[in-house]
């Protein structure tokens, strides 16, 4: 997750520290661990409990409009190491994907 995600500019300000330390805490803190959005929280620093648990909302929605295709593949301008071939290669196995 780049800190320039549509749910870290949609819920308030988040430094790309902050942004880092969420992704790290929630690979860290699952869904079935007691104390979860507290944990997140403290590893993150600055932000509540409720802030947490609304960047994640925000991450979920955001996820879940991509996979279903509402947010379309940008244009990458390729430059050495990436090929157009390969990314049409991948946005066609994200579509079969969705089709499965």
């Amino acid at each position: 997750m780049a800190s320039s995600t549509m749910s870290s500019q949609r819920s308030g300000s988040w430094t790309a520290k902050q942004n880092k330390a969420f992704e790290l805490a929630l690979s860290t803190y699952d869904q079935d661990t007691p104390n979860r959005w507290q944990n997140v929280a403290s590893v993150v620093g600055g932000k509540t409990t409720e802030e947490v648990k609304r960047h994640y909302e925000l991450l979920v929605r955001d996820i879940n409009s991509i996979e279903n295709g509402y947010v379309p593949f940008p244009n990458y301008k390729t430059s050495g190491g990436c090929t157009n071939g390969r990314l049409i290669h991948e946005e066609n196995r994200v579509r079969n994907m969705r089709l499965q």
